[in-house]
């Protein structure tokens, strides 16, 4: 059964939440201290969070990159919020996905699955748990990317798309296919989400000198360049 931590001070709709989740098996836990989350992370050690924006003490901004820097664990964002810097920020913070609140309950639930999916059983059908690309070795398993510069930890997006993009390197792999290969149905995820992640992967990928491997083609999509050997 995966554990779900969700950081919800709306005591109404954290129990209508939690109570949809357990619907589909999911163990949901709660905060009982809004300014000790990262001691009640550690506790329950969950396999995804899901976290308002709007909390008290700190705000979901602050928890995800305290979480971000100790854990890889997915992060989905709620927030009453509209405006486009939120999902941006949340992004950039480390989150695998956002969803506007008010939300239906259908959506909550085919993201919270997608995630899953995605994060903890993509590697059943790839048996490849360890590739080379550009002297680099990328271990899927430890989700990490490392070379002579050093190792760079991956969030379980960024992870994905490197997957996704050197599977199919030197060659153009279009926007819509990434979308649905990383969200399974691209009416759950906005266009924008897709290009906050490649960003921050490319950016990740600078510090060990890779960043230039992995190249936007406008109106195209990405590609994951190999230099012959």
């Amino acid at each position: 059964m995966f554990k779900i931590m969700l950081i919800e001070d709306d005591v109404t709709l954290f129990q209508e939440i939690k109570e949809r989740l357990s619907q589909w098996s999911y163990e949901v836990y709660g905060v009982e201290d809004f300014a000790n989350v990262m001691e009640e992370f550690a506790e329950k050690e969950p396999d995804m969070v899901i976290i308002d924006i709007q909390l008290p003490k700190f705000d979901g901004f602050h928890w995800c990159r305290m979480i971000r820097a100790h854990s890889t664990v997915p992060i989905l964002f709620l927030s009453s919020r509209d405006h486009p810097a939120d999902m941006v920020m949340s992004m950039q913070f480390g989150a695998d996905d956002f969803v506007q609140k008010p939300f239906h309950f259908d959506v909550l639930i085919a993201k919270v699955q997608a995630i899953f999916r995605r994060v903890y059983n993509y590697n059943v059908d790839q048996p490849v748990m360890v590739k080379t690309w550009n002297g680099a070795t990328i271990d899927f398993m430890k989700a990490t990317v490392e070379n002579e510069k050093g190792t760079m930890e991956l969030t379980k997006n960024e992870l994905y798309i490197l997957k996704i993009l050197t599977e199919n390197k030197n060659q153009v792999v279009s926007r819509e296919e990434m979308i649905k290969s990383l969200w399974e149905d691209e009416r759950f995820v906005s266009d924008n989400t897709l290009t906050v992640n490649v960003n921050r992967l490319r950016k990740r990928l600078e510090k060990l000198e890779l960043g230039d491997y992995i190249e936007t083609k406008v109106g195209q999509g990405y590609i994951a360049k190999e230099e012959d050997k």
